[in-house]
């Protein structure tokens, strides 16, 4: 039995230890925003936050995740859409088959909780998410504008 804390509520899930947190979290919890893209942590489909980190669920097994470590998926981001990068992408009309974006928009928001006012090299480094469509031009725009926009937010 692992006990865990997805989205901000305990639960406990009778699940096979090396079962991918992907799979725990698709199947066991529900939560079908997160995406199975390649299964060997390389697109960032999978992307959740695991303690505030970008993580990739697909190849974490349930057994590496302890019951005080906060998984926050895309459904957990905010519960209405607010938060400033899934205003951003909105805005900007980002996704175009959407099938990565909310991986994406987990690890941009991971970049933006520790780097406010990133760079291009910032961006580069750190958004490894694979769009097969390509909108990564549209990705950087929508980082910066999310950073603006909570840069403007917290002047008040």
């Amino acid at each position: 039995m692992a006990r865990l804390n997805i989205n901000g509520e305990i639960r406990d899930i009778d699940v096979d230890p090396e079962t991918p947190l992907l799979w725990v979290l698709r199947e066991q919890a529900g939560l079908t925003g997160t995406k199975f893209g390649c299964g060997i942590a390389q697109c960032g489909a999978c992307t959740v936050h695991l303690d505030g980190v970008a993580t990739r669920s697909c190849a974490l097994p349930i057994s590496a995740v302890g019951p005080t470590q906060q998984i926050v998926t895309i459904e957990g981001l905010s519960e209405d859409g607010s938060h400033p990068v899934q205003q951003a992408w909105l805005e900007l009309d980002v996704p175009q088959c959407g099938y990565c974006q909310a991986g994406m928009i987990m690890a941009a928001a991971s970049l933006l909780s520790t780097t406010p006012k990133p760079t291009d090299e910032d961006i580069n480094a750190e958004i490894t998410n694979i769009c097969r469509c390509g909108t990564y031009n549209r990705v950087r725009a929508a980082i910066k504008l999310a950073a603006e926009n909570v840069s403007e937010a917290q002047k008040g």
